[in-house]
């Protein structure tokens, strides 16, 4: 059987323990989801997959601004590094804060219809840009800190993802149909809001 994991081979996530175990379970709890392939591979470094979960979870999770416009920045991140895994786990994430039609919309390469969403996913592909100004920010001066620390920590873990993940989300590419990314989003839908 196949897995998601390229070029390396992690410990099965049930064998964890000390950190690694903690991770998983704050992942779980305040994630939604048990064992994220993009933690998961990370699992033979605590001291990489730790510190990589507390950045995401601070900024992406934690910090202050909408989910929505996080994910949007993580995005546009992914977009502009073209890493289809983590542009498939947005699109999905953005179903789970319950903006299906703008995931859609994302899912078929157009542009967000509201035009501060527009801008936010703008900013997050301009992140990739060496050199450029990143302000004014399409966001609260004081929302800063979690757009920030949400735009580099993707652009770690696109990667990551982008070496060591295959480019399938869901076995068989499954998240390309539209009724799987909804499907999958609602079930992540409760932790996220």
């Amino acid at each position: 059987m196949s897995t998601p994991f390229r070029h390396t081979e992690p410990l099965p996530p049930k064998s964890a323990t000390g950190t690694v175990a903690e991770v998983y379970a704050q992942i779980a709890l305040d994630f939604g989801i048990a064992e994220p392939v993009t933690f998961v591979v990370l699992s033979s470094a605590p001291e990489l997959l730790a510190p990589t979960w507390a950045l995401m979870r601070e900024s992406l999770i934690a910090g202050a601004g909408s989910r929505t416009g996080k994910e949007l920045v993580a995005l546009g991140v992914s977009l502009a590094n073209k890493c289809p895994f983590c542009v498939d786990a947005h699109t999905v994430l953005l179903h789970a804060t319950g903006d299906h039609a703008l995931a859609e919309r994302l899912a078929r390469g157009e542009q967000p219809r509201n035009e501060e969403h527009a801008r936010l996913l703008a900013w997050g592909r301009h992140t990739r840009v060496p050199g450029a100004a990143l302000e004014p920010y399409p966001f609260p001066r004081e929302h800063a800190p979690a757009y920030l620390g949400t735009a580099l920590t993707f652009h770690f873990i696109n990667r990551i993802a982008s070496a060591l993940l295959t480019e399938n989300l869901l076995p068989a590419g499954a998240q390309r149909f539209r009724a799987v990314r909804s499907l999958a989003g609602r079930t992540l839908a409760r932790t996220v809001r």
